[in-house]
């Protein structure tokens, strides 16, 4: 069972032309297909509020609607209409048929919510004459009677004084009580909240626990006492079997100078420069770390990981990215637990399928996934810690933090609030086993939505939305993290986001130890499946989060460097980094030369609007010189420019979904193409994130020609190929085997060539050649103000394309930028680029390039009585007006 990520939404999101990338969407594990079976018995009506009830039949003459309790008692319905701010509330329901409960019958309703329910159409002079019958979905009607009092309870552990207080919001439960270490303690039912909660002694302190709740269960159509952990859980014993009574603010938990720890100096969202990585896949191969697969491998300053990454701070990475680290359902805790392959994997040649046979046979049991499947969304995943069963995951992830910002880094967290590893009543389902039917977003015949790839949650929902808001900022003041990234963003309410926002703005130093202003927001702003289109509520989508200062990914400039989309059945379809037009590698997936230049032409255009942060409004012509707006550049039928301000939208050639960049370049640039010509065409697409107005991201180990050889999908390949390589006499990663069938084999004929061709392996010198080659591009980017533009205007004032228009050369891109110019090469050759504006202008090779690592682009020129500058193939040079270095 490891769901996290990517297949099944694929056809459907190609289909719909999203193109989703920075994550696509999760396989559905074997747990939440087990947990949507069980859903057999519908429920078509939805109780929205006190007072209504939304529901599809049609009410007549002849007929009586009524709710039905588990008491034999009857809430009467007359027919109504929703009122505007209903429909608003509920946008989907807006055409349906609905009713107002009886007045007389309202103060039942408490009662009523705690048992079984049945909507029931009824003859009207007949009671047993049932027409229609359907189970009652309830989160409506919960938010009115209890979330107003309940959003401002404190859940969980929190300690007074040293002694604890425990609660947990159940208003549907006809009792909980506390299972603590072994004895049962009653709990106190607040009728107004729905929270029942015990406060205990200080001699309850790191004792486990489990909340005992007695509650109807629609999926299994009957009442059950379900033993589960805590929702707001702080700590957990070792595979999450019980929460733990634990104080974050216990000062054993915290490591050295922890209070006082300094933070590298926060950078502005438009600026941040975002390593995206692995925990596990951080130092599992590393022989110099310490701690391999750990939070502790953050602290070893003199590995090879943490020495690189420190490298990559210092020329202006500002941030990393941390793959879900919170409590995740799908690798055993323990070590001594955790399957490993039996096979001598580094002996199979490079085109074999017998490695990924070998890693499937112990991927259910190994100690590796992604982790994007939700258990406890506020305690440490406890397979990175020295010892799961305690305290020491709590403690081992601030370490993390700290030694991460002892490097020069801010920490980032991939969060994962839109779906849950399991509903129902599985063991793994802990929300829905609490509160059933009401955390988990429910389509209209009442099953859980999974489009996502799981049981999606509903964040619209108050206290779904509370658990959000409450659990980001526990991570950021107990934990010091930096940034949140959210996978599936589109899947919230953009007001949700706002929400977490707000919370974290209203964090100050003085108060809380961190300031919360400074904590940067981005996410998949993906729009599709049951939330499409704002159909239940405005989403945190692209298009809506323009404005707001949260970025979203952008899959624009991806695509257009890349070339084609992640869901093409032929892979070598090419764009401007990998040689679309002007190093052809034939498949005739890519169409006649006339098609592919007009492609690329338009390539381009894609990729202006992505450097100038994706704006909607940035002027400028494209190459088939018309004078365009971002947002009149298409992007498969949608706009390219979508943003309002830099720092709306996040650049990225690649991220952990889909192939790495080195991957997806061996299977588009030309079967011949030179190991240093793929590392050369590798530094051109980062450069186009890299070099951009906004935020960008690169998956870890890029900048090293990272490879998971051809592996599209990684989420549970192993270590075998996902570790990162830091020294490059390890290779790069590629040719460990063909990748695992599951996600790959359609693409084994593509792949098997390539992976013994000593021409896309690369040595010690591509590797290192193009890491020091992107670091010296970072050093530009985050030294020269001019790629630091505030503002739109100031964007539009600055940047432009004087050779853009008819006459532009494919594949090449030439930016002016105040006192810079950029030119793109992505051709084989060299090229030459004449400015005629610019003629008797002093220019030269900015300081960086020119003493810098790359010999190759050394030989960049420029003539003055000219304007041209000359670029080799291949190529990013930076040139800066005589004296205007750092301007």
């Amino acid at each position: 069972m490891k769901p996290p990520r990517a297949s099944l939404f694929r056809t459907a999101a190609a289909l719909a032309t999203l193109a989703l990338g920075a994550a696509a969407v999760p396989a559905v594990s074997q747990t939440a297909r087990a947990a949507t079976k069980t859903q057999a018995a519908t429920a078509e009506a939805q109780w929205i509020d006190r007072a209504t009830v939304v529901w599809k039949v049609e009410h007549t003459a002849a007929t009586a609607e009524e709710l039905r309790s588990a008491d034999g008692g009857t809430l009467r319905l007359a027919p109504a209409a929703l009122t505007d701010a209903q429909k608003a509330a509920y946008p989907h329901l807006a055409d349906r048929p609905a009713y107002r409960l009886d007045p007389r019958d309202r103060d039942k309703a408490a009662t009523a919510l705690r048992g079984p329910l049945t909507a029931v159409q009824r003859a009207a002079d007949d009671r047993d004459h049932v027409l229609h019958r359907t189970g009652v979905q309830i989160p409506g009607v919960l938010d009115d009677l209890y979330a107003e009092r309940a959003r401002r309870a404190r859940l969980g552990p929190v300690f007074h004084g040293g002694r604890p207080t425990l609660s947990v919001w159940a208003p549907t439960a006809q009792n909980v009580s506390l299972d603590l270490d072994g004895r049962t303690v009653a709990m106190r039912r607040d009728p107004g909240s729905g929270v029942w909660s015990v406060t205990g002694s200080p001699d309850w302190r790191d004792k486990p626990y489990r909340y005992r709740v007695r509650v109807w269960a629609p999926s299994v159509g009957k009442t059950v006492t379900n033993e589960v952990t805590d929702p707001y859980s702080t700590a957990l014993t070792a595979d999450s079997a019980r929460s733990l009574v634990t104080d974050l603010a216990d000062p054993r938990l915290a490591p050295a100078d922890w209070a006082s720890l300094k933070k590298p100096k926060a950078v502005p969202l438009r600026d941040a420069r975002i390593q995206e990585l692995q925990i596990r896949d951080f130092s599992i191969a590393d022989r110099t770390s310490a701690h391999p697969g750990q939070y502790l491998a953050f602290t070893d300053r003199g590995s090879d990981g943490m020495r690189h990454l420190t490298r990559l701070a210092r020329s202006g990475t500002s941030y990393v990215h941390l793959l879900p680290a919170f409590d995740f359902g799908t690798v055993p805790e323990r070590r001594s637990d955790q399957a490993r392959p039996g096979c001598e994997l580094a002996a199979l040649p490079a085109d074999s399928d017998q490695q990924q046979k070998c890693v499937a046979g112990t991927a259910g049991r190994d100690g590796y996934n992604w982790g994007y499947d939700p258990l406890h969304y506020t305690v440490p995943e406890g397979s990175y810690a020295s010892d799961p069963d305690g305290p020491a995951r709590t403690r081992e992830f601030r370490q993390m933090v700290r030694g991460l910002a002892h490097a020069g880094l801010r920490t980032v967290m991939d969060v994962v609030y839109n779906h849950t590893v399991a509903a129902g009543q599985d063991d793994k389902s802990v929300l829905d086993r609490i509160v059933p039917g009401y955390y988990q977003r429910l389509l209209d015949d009442g099953s859980v939505a999974t489009s996502t790839c799981c049981p999606g949650t509903a964040p619209e929902h108050a206290m779904m939305g509370k658990l959000v808001v409450d659990s980001i900022v526990t991570w950021a003041r107990e934990y010091k993290v930096d940034g949140f990234r959210f996978d599936l963003m589109g899947h919230h309410p953009k007001a949700n986001i706002l929400a977490v926002r707000k919370a974290l703005d209203a964090l100050t130093p003085a108060k809380d130890g961190v300031d919360g202003k400074s904590i940067i927001l981005y996410g998949e702003g993906w729009n599709f499946g049951e939330a499409a289109d704002d159909a239940r509520f405005v989403q945190a989508t692209q298009r809506n989060m323009a404005g707001t200062g949260i970025a979203t990914f952008s899959d624009r400039v991806r695509d257009a460097v890349r070339g084609g989309g992640p869901f093409d059945e032929d892979p070598r379809v090419q764009g401007f980094a990998s040689g679309l037009f002007t190093d052809p590698n034939g498949s005739p997936a890519n169409g006649g030369r006339d098609e592919q230049r007009a492609r690329l032409l338009h390539a381009q255009d894609l990729i202006k609007v992505g450097l100038s942060g994706n704006l909607a409004d940035y002027t400028f012509t494209d190459t088939g010189g018309r004078r365009v707006k971002g947002s009149e550049v298409d992007y498969n039928g949608s706009p390219a420019g979508y943003a309002a301000a830099p720092g709306d939208a996040l650049a990225y050639a690649d991220a952990h979904d889909n192939e790495t960049l080195y991957d997806a370049l061996a299977y588009k640039l030309p079967t011949t193409t030179s190991a240093a010509d793929r590392a050369r065409a590798q530094v051109v697409a980062l450069a186009t994130a890299t070099l951009s107005q906004g935020p960008a991201l690169s998956q870890a180990g890029t900048d090293l020609l990272r490879s998971k050889s051809l592996d599209r999908n990684s989420f549970d390949s192993g270590d075998w190929f996902n570790a990162i390589h830091w020294a490059c006499e390890d290779g790069n990663g590629f040719g460990r085997g063909l990748p695992p069938a599951a996600d790959n084999e359609s693409k084994w004929a593509y792949a098997k060539p390539l992976l013994t061709s000593p021409a896309v392996r690369p040595g010690c010198s591509e590797i290192t050649g193009a890491s020091a080659a992107y670091r010296d591009l970072l050093r530009i980017r985050t030294t020269e103000k001019a790629f630091s533009q505030a503002t739109a205007e100031g964007v539009q004032q600055a940047l432009s394309f004087p050779l853009s228009g008819t006459g532009e050369t494919p594949g090449v891109i030439t930016m002016r930028l105040g006192a810079l110019v950029v030119v793109f090469n992505a051709t084989p050759s060299r090229q030459s680029q004449t400015v005629p504006a610019l003629a008797g202008a002093s220019y030269a090779l900015h300081p960086v390039q020119a003493h810098g690592a790359d010999a190759t682009v050394r030989t960049s020129g420029y003539e003055r009585a000219t304007g041209t500058f000359t670029v080799p193939g291949r190529t990013v040079a930076v040139f800066t007006a005589s004296g205007a270095v750092g301007r």
